[in-house]
């Protein structure tokens, strides 16, 4: 079933098309400062995961939607950690629709679940305590080599808190979202894309969510694509350096 009109998402800017996909937590809002520096010259779309049904046939019904509305025949998608996952999803079932694939910091194609994290798949609430206390120690590091000064990064560390807090995660559904993915053959999926593919990454070593050898493995299995560095950061450069991640993923989807 397609999503209401309203239910759609979010749209900035002028330009050609981008849709943009949040990660795990779910919501787009915590990606608003990527949303802002790419909107200054593209048109940008984006919006928040399913809370009920598949997060990959949802996700792709969405930006169905988006496109069919707006007339788009194909956009570039700009997939953000398990975002990704569903940008490659997108692109393999719909490869007429996407005229770029970026993948920034996602989880890789083989990537497997720990014991612990398989246990918190069946318990989500408890496990949500040490999920958010791990975030924080996981950040803290790249948000310094990401920040030069103390205030800066006290008020980027506040900016974040707080679009948490207004859009908190819901670890039930991130439990199911994952139920989803572990029932997904990503690697097939990426043998299907056809698009021309840029591999984002922070810094080896700064980025302590998904390991960066990890998200190269998209460097191998999807037809030509091209891996790029984003200096200074680690999982979440695309807030903690907007500007820059969007001249690095404007100037990839503009160049043909």
């Amino acid at each position: 079933m397609r999503p209401r009109v309203e239910d759609i998402g979010e749209v900035r800017g002028q330009g050609s098309s981008i849709v943009l996909i949040p990660g795990i937590q779910g919501h787009w809002q915590w990606m608003a400062p990527a949303v802002a520096a790419l909107s200054q010259g593209h048109r940008v779309s984006t919006f928040s995961l399913n809370g009920t049904g598949s997060v990959f046939d949802g996700s792709r019904a969405r930006i169905d939607a988006m496109l069919d509305q707006s007339a788009t025949p194909a956009t570039a998608v700009v997939g953000v950690s398990f975002g990704g996952v569903l940008a490659v999803h997108y692109a393999a079932t719909r490869p007429a629709r996407v005229s770029a694939l970026v993948l920034v910091a996602a989880p890789g194609p083989r990537w497997r679940f720990s014991r612990d994290a398989e246990r918190s798949l069946a318990h989500p609430w408890l496990a949500a305590p040490a999920f958010v206390s791990g975030a924080i120690g996981r950040l803290a590091p790249e948000i310094t080599a990401a920040l030069p000064t103390w205030p800066g990064r006290l008020r980027f560390a506040a900016g974040y808190a707080a679009r948490a807090v207004r859009r908190p995660i819901s670890p039930p559904r991130i439990a199911a979202w994952v139920r989803d993915w572990q029932s997904r053959d990503v690697v097939d999926m990426c043998h299907r894309i056809r698009a021309r593919t840029l591999v984002v990454t922070g810094e080896r070593g700064l980025d302590r969510v998904v390991p960066f050898d990890s998200t190269l493995e998209y460097v191998d299995l999807i037809p030509g694509a091209r891996h790029a560095v984003l200096t200074g950061t680690g999982h979440v450069g695309f807030v903690s350096k907007p500007d820059a991640f969007a001249r690095l993923v404007g100037d990839f989807i503009d160049a043909y």
